[in-house]
C-alpha cells in the first residue's frame, strides 16, 4: 500500500489549511491533521504549479484537434485526401493565398488542403507516440517488478535482456527493421498498394519504437524495487502468505507511482520527436498517411516559396514537445520529495 503521511502545511487550499479541534477536558485544543498519500500531495501540487496546468491545457487541445479532425475539416469543407490540380500553375505552385475555402492554402505539387492535412496530422504522431509509451511502461514495469522482486536465474536473465537491448544500435534498427518487417507482411514496397505499404509502415514504427523503449524504464523499476522489498511491509505480506502476485501489483506497485509517471511524461514527446525524424529520413510513415513528419519532408524543397507549408508542422511539433517537456518538469518536481517545502 502506499504510505500516508500527514499534510500539516504542504497544501496551501483552504481545505488543507483548516484544522478541526475538539476540546478535551481540560480545556486544551488537540490539532487533528488529514493524511494524504504523496501521490496526492504531489498531483495537489502540480494542480498549483500555472506552468503545468498551460502546457496541460497545450496538449489537451492537440489531443481535442486530433480527435475532432473530421469535424473540423468538415466545417471547411475539405478533405486531406482531395487533389486541387486546378488551383497549381505549371510549376506546381499554387495559384491561391489562404482563403474562406482553403483556410491555410494548398500544398505544392499536389493540391491538398493544409489545413486539412494538418488536423489529420496531430493524429499519427500521438497515436504512435501514445501507443508506445503505453506498451513501453507496460513491459518496463512488469519485467522491472520480476526481475528486482524475485532475484535469483530470473533477475540474471532479465537483466541480461535489459543490457542486450541496450546495447543495440538503434538508429541502424530503427532504420532497417521496418523495411525487413514491410517485406514480410506486404511483399515488394514497388507493386504494392499505397495504404497497405503505409499501414504496414505504421504498425512497424510502433513495433521497434517499443522494443527498444521498454528497457530503460525496466532497469529503473528494477533498482526500485531491489530497495523496496527489503521493507517491512514487504517482509509482513510474505510472512503472511500474500500470494506473490498480490505483494508485486497490491504492496510494490503503488510505491512506484512516481517514477512511472516521471518516466511517462517525459518519454510522450522524445517519442513524438522520434516518429517525426524517422519519417523525415524516410524510414518511419509515408504517403498516403498525413503525418507531420512527411508534410516536413515534402516541404523541404519548396519552403522558400511556400513558408506555411513547412513551418506549420515544424510549429505544432515544437509547441507541442515543448509543452510536453515542461509538463515533464513540473511532474518530476511535483513527485520529488526533496522539492517539498
Amino acid at each position: 500500500m502506499e504510505p500516508m503521511i500527514e499534510d500539516s502545511g504542504v497544501a496551501e487550499s483552504a481545505e488543507s489549511r483548516t484544522e478541526t479541534t475538539e476540546r478535551t477536558p481540560a480545556g486544551r485544543q488537540n490539532a487533528r491533521t488529514r493524511s494524504k498519500s504523496p501521490t496526492a500531495i504531489a498531483l495537489e501540487r502540480l494542480r498549483r504549479d500555472k506552468v503545468a496546468m498551460v502546457c496541460a491545457t497545450i496538449f489537451g487541445l492537440f489531443i481535442l484537434i486530433a480527435i475532432f479532425a473530421p469535424l473540423l475539416t468538415t466545417l471547411e469543407g475539405q478533405d486531406p485526401t482531395t487533389y486541387h490540380q486546378d488551383l497549381l500553375d505549371d510549376y506546381g505552385f499554387p495559384t491561391i493565398a489562404p482563403n474562406g475555402e482553403h483556410w491555410l492554402g494548398i500544398e505544392p505539387r499536389l493540391g491538398r488542403d493544409l489545413f486539412a492535412r494538418f488536423v489529420y496530422g496531430a493524429r499519427p504522431s500521438l497515436i504512435v507516440a501514445g501507443s508506445v509509451t503505453a506498451l513501453t511502461t507496460v513491459i518496463g514495469v512488469v519485467v522491472g517488478l520480476v526481475a528486482g522482486f524475485a532475484g535469483g536465474w530470473v533477475d540474471r536473465v532479465l537483466s541480461w535482456c535489459i543490457d542486450f537491448v541496450l546495447s543495440l544500435p538503434y538508429l541502424l534498427f530503427a532504420i532497417a527493421v521496418p523495411a525487413v518487417l514491410l517485406s514480410i507482411f506486404v511483399g515488394s514496397a514497388e507493386g504494392a498498394p499505397p495504404d497497405d505499404v503505409a499501414r504496414a509502415r505504421f504498425f512497424s514504427l510502433i513495433i521497434v519504437l517499443s522494443f527498444f523503449g521498454w528497457a530503460n524504464l525496466a532497469r529503473l523499476i528494477r533498482g526500485e524495487v531491489l530497495s523496496l522489498r527489503e521493507r517491512e511491509f514487504v517482509a509482513a505480506a510474505k510472512v503472511l502468505g500474500v500470494p506473490t502476485h498480490r505483494v508485486l501489483f497490491k504492496e510494490l506497485l503503488p510505491n512506484l507511482v512516481a517514477p512511472i509517471v516521471i518516466s511517462v511524461s517525459l518519454a510522450l514527446p522524445q517519442y513524438i520527436v522520434t516518429e517525426a525524424g524517422l519519417t523525415f529520413l524516410g524510414v518511419g510513415l509515408t504517403e498516403p498517411t498525413p503525418s507531420w513528419g512527411v508534410t516536413i519532408a515534402s516541404a523541404q524543397n519548396y519552403y522558400r516559396a511556400d513558408p506555411l507549408y513547412l513551418w506549420l508542422p515544424v510549429g505544432a511539433i515544437t509547441v507541442l514537445v515543448l509543452s510536453l517537456s515542461l509538463l515533464g518538469d513540473s511532474v518530476r518536481d511535483a513527485f520529488d520529495p526533496r522539492t517539498r517545502r
